[in-house]
């Protein structure tokens, strides 16, 4: 089955602004861009994954995207997530794409094992993973890619469910241990510090900007 990701990003200079109260703003765009640059080669590692679309305003985002092979959509109105990957889903549809996985640029720690397990189910309908507090929603499997219109934002775990229930379509809740921390606030931060040093093996360009050493053992592997 044909599958293309949607990765929605904003401009660097708007991003992560609830992070302002815990890290300074050059800091800030760093951790934004590398995180971003970590889910763009985990989506490219990714087998089932065909295609990767990236909805976005920032140039030096589109240019990374376009170096690992992903086609770019821009963004000129930056209205919102939901809006992003809407014209990601437009775009994938146009290819000739049967399914589209939506996920955010601020979950470094994806790991390609997951979602390539994730993928080999291919019956249609919506797959709804959450975040660590069961609320929100970190990814998006929508078979067809028009089976119901993302609603992104606070406690959209629960309204992608109510879509799908009043689309007609099947809907099933997936948990991915690497989809549940996504970086919002500083809280979120301490975890994704934690989780990195224990890991040592993903998000290379985040653990950079964090400072976490990657031991000597470790660094000839794929840095996914």
């Amino acid at each position: 089955m044909r599958t293309a990701a949607i990765l929605p990003v904003k401009r660097l200079h708007r991003a992560k602004s609830r992070l302002g109260a815990s890290i300074a703003d050059p800091l800030r765009g760093d951790l934004a861009r590398a995180m971003v640059g970590d889910v763009l080669l985990a989506l490219s590692r990714t087998s089932s994954i065909e295609r990767t679309i990236v909805v976005t305003g920032e140039r030096s985002i589109a240019a990374a995207a376009d170096y690992l092979g992903a086609l770019v959509v821009p963004d000129t109105a930056e209205q919102s997530q939901s809006a992003a990957v809407t014209l990601g889903i437009e775009a994938a549809i146009a290819a000739g794409f049967e399914r589209v996985l939506c996920i955010p640029g601020d979950c470094p720690a994806l790991d390609p094992a997951e979602l390539h397990a994730l993928l080999a189910h291919q019956s249609p309908g919506v797959v709804v993973i959450p975040d660590r507090h069961g609320t929100g929603t970190n990814g998006l499997l929508l078979c067809p890619p028009e089976a119901i219109t993302p609603s992104f934002g606070p406690d959209s775990c629960a309204r992608h469910r109510a879509l799908a229930l009043q689309t007609g379509a099947d809907c099933r809740i997936e948990r991915l241990q690497s989809l549940l921390l996504d970086i919002d606030t500083g809280a979120d931060l301490d975890v994704l510090r934690a989780r990195l040093s224990s890991e040592q093996t993903r998000a290379p360009r985040t653990r950079a900007v964090l400072g976490l050493s990657t031991p000597p053992c470790s660094a000839s592997r794929p840095a996914a």
